[in-house]
């Protein structure tokens, strides 16, 4: 499934709602990483939990429900599906108005493994219409695989017990069900067929200006249950017979081809369409998949294997999904060859769907994704939308392999599906656009923003207890950053270490011995481990297991400490020092670390430290001021650099004098990784600004954006004018910044289109150019002022969007009426897209006369100008203006009554989160204490009031940081 800021210098880790959440769960996290640190220290894993008696489940029982309900909606393993005849008939006709419903049938068959009387499965939501057991079958051998000529005696079945907090359905027995014989359990449901975007759900559209809905289905983690009847465990693989009864002017898809079409008539005798699909091969439930739609589709066939990709009409006609379909084959050519196995199914469909709440999802042979994810409008020419859609296809098509032919065990182990396919989609993504960097696109999308997650007490380890992992909501919160990021940067350190040679041998014995199977992390070990010890040439300080649990099952990463003198490296967790509940003994963690290094820009042999600290004599340097150590070379390991203070001055000297000594991804990491070391405690401030010295000779966006982040985070822009920094940070920057400006201002001024193919252009150019012009260089101003009339003097000419919303906004903030009225109006444009109309509000709250903002603030009260959700975003936009926050906080506190009235807790909400975001001083925190406590309940009061606490003591940390780095300034602005 597809899953997908950094924070500033002088500001805390997280929001402090963040932080308050992480302190009252601290002593709750200390408990359970306690328990979760024992699985992976042993060699061994756990085995399977036995088998429960006759009847029973495989947990305690649900107080007060039936016998054979899991607490922890773990099915008993009594019964085993083989196969499952499904027929879905959603009662959807084009333009019928709701409620909707669907309706249908499941036959399973099954094989019982222990004498039982119960059969229990899942199901969630559906009303059961009739539910009977049959058998014992007769055996593969006589009688036809999938049908049911011969069902066999019925076993009678009391009524279906539903159990909706475990959300199974038991079938209590009269008879026993025999160990060894197949069944097969048949059961009619109901379902209801909501706009909710999970299970089976409905959604409207327009298409060729006519009003449309389809149907379609998102079964990952656990909403299979809540379409049919089944044993909803990953584990539980099946093979598939399914078909769909749809309105005849619909196409109905599913995942493999269909075989047949026929017609019915129902009660009322109207006519519908029977869509029967192709036996499946043997799958999980949560990738079963379904689709009803009238879109139209484009075709090609790679090695045998139709691709097709189904999308409105509209978009269909005008090409939108060309791109998509040109990448889609040669992705998928690239992992066959690459993992030495080919794509099963004989066809894969990819939907484009207008609304999906995933973003995208594996399906086999049936991929659904948000149209967003898949459409490449020539609008999007200068977005970075063509890499984008090629790191999410590239992403759902390695998950064909990581995930659908080998499927983790259960929810535990999810990375080994999407911190796998998270991995491989940068190498198909960049196969098919050769001009993205991948060490650079990989370190700035996967690494660099899970470091910024992955250090906090409270943050889970990427592998758990099986036991950890129990309800829903606790799957869905599997799917995050850890689980794809993390999981991909130990894969990318795991293929570095090992060569990668080895490591897609590796990988190909894995997906071979567990094709069409289920497998955990230790068996990926096991199989790692037979081809490290078929050969020679790699040579482990551990076993592969030891190794990579100790990245697997322990939170967080490591902060190495080099000191060159004596040649000592050693580890400790990177947690923050300033926080005091952090220096618990308990997390005195080690990990078994692959150091790859160079020295005076020579890579040299990579040594491994397995212990808190250790000797190498190999790191000690001469007293030669070029002589010089850098560690985690282009970032291959998952883990920060603390340097001493003798090899970071030498660092300091290389880059002044040549930074392309030092590679690009490692001088993004060196500077990464000192603000966060700055952040953390470890070092001092001043530190991480000598590294600063030379970027008038850094010509990379990508650093040149990790830099700006730190040192002018976008929420304190307004705040830092108000500080001596700010001329000092503005000659300082400026001087540094020229050489980058002018060069990419040439483009916007001379030939916008070469910027076309420049990734990193399209994603941060903004950031430098809104940085340049805060800073107040003239010719930034200028050319966002000229761009801004070309426009206003001709409405069809379209600002770069590359720097768009930066020209929108000072191009308000330097005229007067005139431009923020002709932003008004385009914003009331008819042809204006979403984003365009995003950057307009945002550039109407850079008025300078004070008097426009109040009237923008006036405007957003009206119920006929704007829509109800943009009050809170007008609001919120003027807040972090220079002159905004004293008007909007005004405003809000005089038209309180009226927005309370009007948008109630939900604005309240939005609006003082905000607010309290941008209290930059103790008299703004207690005027904001006092309107909490006239207006809030008393609930909401004591959150709000801890709120306001941390803005105060980060409102005394940002006062210290700020005069540090005046004085630092004042001293070295000028060189």
């Amino acid at each position: 499934m597809g899953a997908r800021g950094g924070s500033g210098l002088y500001v805390g880790r997280r929001a402090a709602a963040l932080v308050a959440a992480v302190l009252l769960a601290l002593l709750a996290a200390l408990l359970a990483l306690a328990a979760l640190y024992g699985r992976c220290r042993g060699e061994e894993a756990p085995p399977a939990p036995p088998s429960p008696p006759d009847g029973a489940s495989g947990g305690a029982g649900v107080p007060g429900g039936p016998p054979g309900v899991p607490s922890w909606r773990r099915l008993p393993r009594h019964l085993l599906p083989l196969h499952y005849d499904l027929e879905l008939w959603p009662r959807v006709r084009p333009g019928q108005a709701g409620p909707f419903s669907f309706v249908g049938q499941v036959n399973i068959t099954v094989r019982c493994r222990q004498d039982t009387r119960a059969a229990v499965l899942h199901s969630a939501g559906l009303r059961i219409r009739g539910a009977a057991v049959r058998g014992p079958l007769p055996e593969p051998g006589d009688a036809v695989w999938g049908s049911l000529p011969n069902p066999g005696v019925a076993v009678e079945v009391a009524e279906p017990q539903q159990e909706a907090e475990g959300e199974v359905v038991v079938l209590e027995l009269r008879g026993r069900l025999q160990a060894g014989r197949r069944y097969v359990l048949q059961l009619g449901f109901q379902g209801r067929l909501e706009e909710d975007l999970d299970g089976l759900f409905l959604t409207r559209y327009t298409d060729q200006g006519r009003s449309s809905m389809l149907i379609a289905s998102q079964l990952e983690p656990t909403y299979a249950r809540t379409v049919y009847p089944c044993f909803d465990e990953p584990a539980m693989k099946a093979t598939f017979n399914i078909r769909i009864i749809h309105d005849p002017s619909y196409v109905a898809l599913s995942n493999m081809p269909a075989i047949d079409t026929s017609e019915m008539k129902d009660e009322n005798g109207s006519l519908w369409t029977v869509t029967t699909f192709n036996t499946s091969l043997k799958m999980s439930t949560y990738i079963t998949a379904f689709v009803i739609c009238d879109f139209d589709y484009v075709t090609r066939t790679e090695r045998g294997n139709e691709i097709r990709i189904w999308a409105r009409k509209e978009a269909i006609k005008n090409g939108y999904v060309d791109y998509a379909l040109n990448i889609t084959g040669p992705i998928f050519s690239f992992l066959e060859d690459l993992l030495n196995i080919s794509y099963p199914l004989p066809k894969t469909d990819l939907v484009a769907l207008p609304d999906f709440g995933a973003g995208a999802m594996e399906n086999w042979g049936l991929m659904t994704f948000q149209e967003s994810s898949l459409m490449y409008l020539p609008s999007d020419k200068f977005t970075s939308r063509k890499a984008m859609i090629a790191i999410i296809v590239s992403h759902e098509l390695g998950h064909q392999w990581f995930g659908n032919l080998v499927t983790m065990n259960w929810w535990n182990d999810l990375w080994l599906n999407e911190g796998l396919a998270s991995y491989f989609e940068y190498l198909g993504a960049t196969l098919v656009e050769p001009k993205l960097s991948l060490d650079k696109i990989f370190y700035d999308h996967v690494v660099q923003p899970v470091l910024r997650e992955d250090n906090e007490v409270g943050v889970r380890s990427l592998s758990q207890n099986e036991d950890k992992i129990k309800g829903s909501f606790s799957l869905i919160s599997l799917f995050d950053s850890i689980t794809y990021n993390k999981g991909a940067s130990i894969t990318w350190m795991l293929s570095g270490f090992l060569t990668e040679k080895l490591f897609i041998k590796a990988l190909n014995l894995y997906l071979k011995e567990f094709s069409f199977s289920n497998a955990n992390q230790d068996d990926l070990w096991t199989h790692i481990q037979m081809v490290v010890d078929a050969q020679d040439e790699v040579q482990l300080p551990a076993s592969v297991k030891k190794i990579m649990d100790s990245w697997t099952c322990q939170n967080g990463f490591p902060v190495l400490t080099l000191n060159i003198t004596t040649g000592t490296i050693s580890q400790e967790q990177f947690l923050n020092k300033k926080n005091e509940n952090t220096s618990i003994d308990f997390y005195n963690n080690t990990w078994i670390v692959p150091i790859s290094w160079m020295r005076n820009g020579s890579s040299q042999p990579l040594i491994w430290l397995d212990k808190s600290s250790n000797f190498f004599p190999e790191v000690q340097v001469s007293e030669s001021e070029y002589d010089w150590i850098l560690l985690n070379v282009n970032l291959s390991g998952y883990y920060r650099v603390n340097y001493d203070q003798l090899n970071l001055k030498r660092l300091v000297h290389l880059l002044e004098n040549d930074p392309k000594a030092i590679p690009a991804v490692s001088r993004f990491q060196l500077l990464d990784d000192v603000f966060a070391l700055t952040q953390f405690g470890y070092i001092q401030i001043e530190t991480a600004l000598e590294l600063t010295k030379y970027l008038a000779r850094e010509d990379e966006l990508f650093i040149w954006n990790v830099v700006l982040l730190n040192l002018v985070p976008e929420n304190l822009e307004s705040t830092l004018k108000n500080y001596e920094v700010y001329p000092l940070l503005k000659k300082y920057l400026l001087k540094r910044m020229l050489p980058i400006y002018h060069y990419y201002a040439g483009f916007i001024r001379q030939n916008v289109d070469a910027l076309e193919h420049d990734y990193f252009a399209k994603v941060y150019l903004e950031k430098l150019f809104a940085t340049a012009c805060w800073l107040g260089l003239q010719d930034c101003l200028d050319l966002s002022y000229e761009l801004y009339t070309k426009w206003m003097d001709n409405p069809q000419y379209k600002i770069p969007f590359l720097i768009r919303r930066t020209v929108s906004c000072y191009g308000v903030a330097l005229g007067s009426d005139k431009e923020w009225n002709f932003a008004w109006e385009m914003y009331n444009h008819t042809d204006s897209t979403k984003e365009d109309k995003d950057i307009l509000l945002s550039a109407m709250s850079c008025a300078k006369e004070s008097w426009l903002l109040h009237r923008y603030l006036q405007y957003g009260l009206s119920d006929t100008l704007f829509s109800s959700n943009c009050t809170s975003v007008i609001i919120s936009y003027v807040v972090t203006k220079d002159i905004g926050h004293r008007i909007a906080w005004d405003f809000v506190t005089e038209n309180w009554p009226l927005l309370n009235e009007r948008y109630g807790k939900e604005l309240l909400h939005d609006v003082l989160k905000v607010m309290g975001r941008f209290v930059n001083t103790d008299v703004q925190i207690q005027e904001l204490q006092v309107f909490y406590n006239t207006t809030l309940e008393e609930d909401e009061r004591v959150t709000a009031t801890l709120l306001l606490e941390f803005s105060k003591v980060e409102n005394v940390e940002r006062r210290q940081l700020l005069t540090k780095v005046a004085d630092w300034l004042h001293k070295n602005v000028d060189d």
